[in-house]
């Protein structure tokens, strides 16, 4: 063998070690810290409260990274209460270890420890977003993760100028945990947020924010990438910018056909990426300051407690005037009840299917399963508690309401634990109702608590129709795999008809996504492969449904190939 050939081999055996070449490209290996601490922070005037944060920021520090890199975070926990951090929409390709939900893949870092998390993006870009994974967190530990295109390649669409992340959320006067505890304590609704937020302000109509509205600055003639996440806790938004329409390109880290609408809707825990073209002619006489406004979306039951309020942003062109900023001008937005608007953007996303950016929709299907989502309740002894009828507020699928185990799933899994779940969810509930009828029986609403997850053989391909039921009134319910993204097959009003409805499916270019919105009384339909060996949390990502129950896991054996059996655990995961 020649000199020059063994440096070479040499060479690349060197940097595969040192995990620089993990993909095509030179991808890189980053190192982050972050730091769960408290910091003091004032919203609303006077409401001045110390909030869990990362690094003392709020809303968290950005994660930038390209395709194919891998990213070390080290958690270290200054605050004083258990945490862990969740990589929302990151598949994690046989690492459930790093994936952050409590009790499921990990136990919570306790106050004083640290744990190293791997994040690899495999087939991600574009824009996700990482937040607290326990009890009531989330509310301010939250930030940004993008990903860009691989070296040698590019955006499916044209170069933007310059990008900005916005982030919705909400914003709590009273303290995250007194609300977490009084809620479980009393068995009934969450204490709603006093305002929702756009990069954590919330904007010029809330009391004393006008002067902290986030700005987004812009140049006539130039093209802008908006990276558009929902973190709220509890509710979906209308977002638009006002006299500029939007084209989406981008959904949950994987590309869309460009998608020109005047508005987006947008649940908790999905992302979108939005091409805006600054094409006003901004000087004296015209206007240069725009609204970007994120109104509520619901279409539930009205007793059902949400924060109703607008939160603000402000778009607003550079030019050399002196004289006073004009008040910007507003966005027309969908009223909250809207159904009709939502569900109408909905049905405009679509797959980019290009040769560079295929897509791989499963044509058959190994495993079937019929999930119906409710909010539901657990008798209370005397009828004690504040959830309807004095009862617990519970929620399931399939009547089954999880709880969650004291030991987490993951290692009960990979080290044979027995007791601490059951491999029995079921693919079908136990009764079949109508399920979108005005006026379900009262015995319907009751459920049990259980761990039942459910037991998947590698590289079987699944579809889930998603039922939404009318317990208690039903709304729309967003649903979270971890692990996976999946394609959105349909949906539809009404109850899934396995005869008819299926005709409507689209498999050919169907949107690809890690969190969709179960329509109120209504069905949504997933199809995805079961490639990825490991434990994985599925969840509603309106928090309160989360920790009612309305969640299960699937569990994925491993493969027969060593590249399909899920890794070893690290040596520095926290012990329960």
């Amino acid at each position: 063998m020649s000199f020059s050939r063994l440096f070479v081999m040499q060479l690349v055996g060197m940097v595969m070690l040192f995990g620089i070449l993990a993909s095509p490209g030179w991808a890189k290996t980053h190192h982050r810290t972050f730091v769960i601490q408290e910091a003091t922070y004032t919203r609303l005037c006077n409401h001045t409260k110390n909030i869990l944060t990362v690094n003392g920021l709020y809303p968290g520090p950005t994660i930038s990274a390209r395709n194919g890199d891998i990213v070390y975070v080290k958690v270290i926990n200054k605050g004083n209460k258990n945490i862990t951090i969740h990589w929302h929409g990151v598949n994690q390709p046989r690492n459930p270890w790093s994936d952050g939900p409590e009790y499921i893949t990990q136990c919570p870092v306790q106050p004083g420890g640290n744990f190293t998390q791997r994040i690899e993006f495999t087939e991600e870009e574009g824009t996700l977003w990482w937040h607290a994974h326990s009890q009531y967190d989330r509310a301010t530990v939250y930030g940004a993760i993008v990903i860009y295109p691989k070296l040698g390649t590019r955006y499916p669409f044209a170069k933007p100028h310059r990008e900005f992340t916005l982030i919705i959320g909400e914003w709590w006067n009273a303290n995250i945990t007194d609300v977490y505890n009084n809620a479980i304590q009393s068995g009934g609704e969450f204490q709603i947020s006093d305002i929702n937020t756009i990069n954590g302000q919330p904007g010029d109509f809330a009391p004393c924010s006008a002067n902290d509205t986030f700005k987004v600055q812009v140049v006539q003639g130039k093209r802008y990438l908006l990276r558009v996440i929902n973190s709220a806790m509890n509710n979906e938004f209308f977002f638009a910018v006002a006299g500029h329409n939007v084209t989406v390109v981008g959904s949950d880290a994987s590309y869309t056909k460009p998608y020109v609408n005047e508005y987006i809707m947008i649940t908790p825990g999905q992302t979108f990426d939005l091409l805006l073209e600054a094409n006003k002619f901004p000087n004296t006489s015209a206007p240069y300051r725009y609204y970007i406004k994120a109104t509520p979306f619901f279409d539930g039951n009205v007793v059902v407690p949400r924060d109703p309020n607008d939160t603000y942003a402000i778009l607003q062109y550079k030019t050399n005037g002196t004289t006073p900023p004009p008040v910007p001008l507003f966005p027309s937005l969908p009223n909250f009840p809207n159904t009709s608007a939502a569900t109408a953007f909905t049905a405009g996303l679509r797959s980019l299917a290009s040769s560079d950016h295929p897509v791989h929709v499963p044509q058959t299907v190994d495993v079937s399963m019929y999930i119906t989502v409710a909010v539901n309740v657990q008798q209370c002894p005397n009828a004690s508690c504040a959830g309807p009828f004095g009862d617990r507020v519970s929620a399931s699928l399939n009547n089954a309401s999880f709880s969650v185990p004291q030991i987490d799933i993951l290692d009960a899994y990979y080290s044979s634990i027995s007791g601490v779940y059951s491999p029995d969810f079921p693919n079908q509930p136990p009764l079949f109702y109508n399920f979108t009828d005005a006026n379900i029986p009262q015995q319907l609403f009751f459920v049990d608590k259980s761990t039942k997850v459910k037991v998947l053989e590698y590289n079987t391909t699944v579809e889930i129709v998603f039922q939404g039921t009318n317990i208690l009134g039903g709304e729309n319910h967003p649903m979270h795999l971890h692990g996976h993204s999946f394609y959105v097959v349909g949906n539809g009003f009404g109850n899934f008809d396995n005869q008819t409805d299926p005709l409507s499916y689209n498999l050919v270019d169907p949107p690809y996504q890690n969190t969709v919105g179960v329509l109120k009384n209504g069905w949504t339909t997933i199809r995805f492969r079961a490639a990825n060996p490991g434990v994985w949390f599925m969840h509603c990502h309106l928090d309160r449904h989360m920790i009612w129950g309305m969640d299960t896991v699937f569990i994925t054996h491993n493969g027969n190939r060593t590249d399909a059996k899920i890794f070893p655990p690290p040596a520095d995961k926290p012990r329960c």
